[in-house]
């Protein structure tokens, strides 16, 4: 998703924290996370919703005993930053653009596509020279040893491991699947 009219949605580190916090609150408990990154005024996320079994145990704030729909979880992980966002910055108002954008991933060549676009993304918008360094990414997140919420093993296995990821996001993402990255409503 993005700022309405291009406006950032981030202003300081703070509120890349506060987003990623509400974002477990709120999508962790139906969905599996891939990949993400957050820029100025956009965000991506790679993740694939859990089944009704898997998300029995999410409990609907209504009562009503029914999991929460993907797109009401988004709808309240936007709702409550854009409450935070609005109070700490004096300001009123939509803060996202709408409907949100989402894509079905189609296939296993798009897939990895998609994480290395997804992870080279501030690199592609001219916020870095190595994208390597944005801190607001699942990257390093994926490399890591330490604990985290990207489901790290199942990512690691599209690649074919540790050294073919660092390979793959060492290059473009080829040209096959660029056209398919770009944001569109499903």
């Amino acid at each position: 998703n993005r700022g309405n009219n291009g406006e950032n949605l981030f202003h300081e580190e703070a509120n890349y924290r506060r987003f990623l916090e509400l974002y477990q609150k709120y999508m962790a408990p139906i969905a599996d996370t891939f990949a993400y990154c957050l820029l100025p005024n956009h965000f991506h996320f790679l993740l694939r919703i859990k089944t009704r079994l898997e998300t029995d145990k999410v409990v609907n704030p209504r009562g009503s005993g029914k999991p929460p729909t993907p797109s009401q979880q988004l709808g309240n992980l936007c709702n409550a930053y854009t409450r935070a966002f609005n109070a700490s910055n004096d300001r009123t108002g939509s803060l996202f653009e709408h409907p949100f954008h989402r894509k079905v991933v189609g296939g296993m060549g798009y897939l990895i596509a998609l994480i290395v676009y997804i992870h080279r993304n501030p690199e592609h918008h001219g916020l870095f020279d190595d994208f390597r360094q944005w801190r607001y990414s699942s990257y390093q997140a994926v490399l890591a040893e330490q604990p985290t919420q990207i489901a790290r093993d199942e990512v690691l296995a599209w690649f074919g491991g540790r050294r073919a990821f660092l390979d793959a996001h060492g290059r473009e993402p080829s040209g096959e699947h660029l056209g398919e990255l770009a944001m569109v409503d499903v």
